[in-house]
């Protein structure tokens, strides 16, 4: 069996071979069918929240879309729901189950955690227990509770989190455009190498440290013959404090007397290790951990089908 994760922007597929990630974004030509189509013969547990693309026109057709790229590919697929159960078709509660499939796989091996799950776009923080609690839950809802958190490792707009920054010493405010990416500030701080710069840039150039601090630079209407190297480093620098503030804060949130292990997983959690104390479930799953829905629904589909 195979588990599968369909995002917005990436199509996750774990298999006892390991994880595999394409990057499939649902506001283009998605080839789902194309992708899954090398899994053919397998049988599959699928979790999404890839309808909330805006090239649907609600939750619904979404749904409907990616229910039938995947069978279309692999005809016995079944979804699992914010209900906490596996479905053949498209149905209301396959909307974002993703982390709820997450949860289930693993509530009963850290029953007092909270999971924290940093991907390339939004971080979930999801307490497992009670489990009842959880199910049902929309995105609205937990964006409400801050256990959805829209920042990630690589796709968030770097003025999504600053309205200003401080050069040597000048609050400047900067430009609402999309100008860098935090995959611009993880790479020219050292987080992650040019390979794992797995979105397209803002700009449409190269992936390389020098692109990515010209970008970062363009954040203060600047070029980086104007701000220099100190300039644009303060950009990157001051993003990701902020950045690590802003999930550490909806953390608190949810554990305000810091009560709870927190469980570290997806692609920044490496990265997010370095400020936050918690444990990688890297060093239980290896790689898959990058991937942990996909694993999660494929694990809970085991698990339910029984011996």
């Amino acid at each position: 069996m195979i588990g599968i994760d369909v995002g917005g922007a990436n199509l996750k597929v774990v298999s006892d071979g390991g994880a595999d990630i394409h990057y499939c974004p649902l506001w283009q030509e998605s080839p789902i069918t194309d992708v899954l189509s090398a899994y053919s013969g397998t049988s599959a547990a699928v979790v999404m929240s890839g309808e909330l693309a805006d090239g649907f026109s609600n939750k619904a057709e979404g749904i409907s879309f990616i229910v039938d790229a995947v069978r279309a590919a692999l005809p016995d697929a079944v979804f699992y729901g914010t209900d906490g159960r596996f479905h053949p078709g498209a149905d209301r509660s396959l909307a974002a189950a993703n982390w709820l499939a997450s949860a289930d796989w693993l509530r009963e091996l850290f029953p007092d955690a909270i999971l924290v799950d940093i991907g390339s776009t939004t971080t979930d923080i999801i307490p497992l227990e009670p489990f009842d609690a959880l199910k049902g839950l929309s995105d609205l809802e937990r964006l409400q509770r801050g256990m959805l958190v829209y920042t990630g490792l690589l796709r968030a707009p770097v003025a999504s989190l600053l309205r200003s920054v401080s050069l040597a010493g000048t609050p400047t405010l900067v430009s609402n455009e999309l100008f860098a990416v935090s995959a611009d500030v993880h790479l020219v701080l050292g987080h992650i190498r040019p390979d794992e710069y797995a979105v397209p840039t803002p700009d449409g150039a190269e992936v390389s440290i020098p692109a990515s601090l010209q970008r970062l630079s363009r954040v203060v209407c600047s070029d980086m013959e104007e701000i220099g190297l100190e300039g644009a480093y303060a950009v990157a620098e001051q993003f990701w404090q902020e950045q690590c503030s802003f999930i550490s804060a909806q953390i608190e949130r949810l554990d305000p007397r810091h009560e709870k292990e927190v469980i570290l997983a997806g692609v920044g959690a490496r990265v997010l290790a370095g400020s936050l104390e918690g444990c990688l479930l890297a060093g239980r799953i290896g790689g898959m951990a990058d991937a942990l829905p996909a694993y999660a629904v494929r694990e809970v589909a085991l698990r339910t089908a029984g011996p």
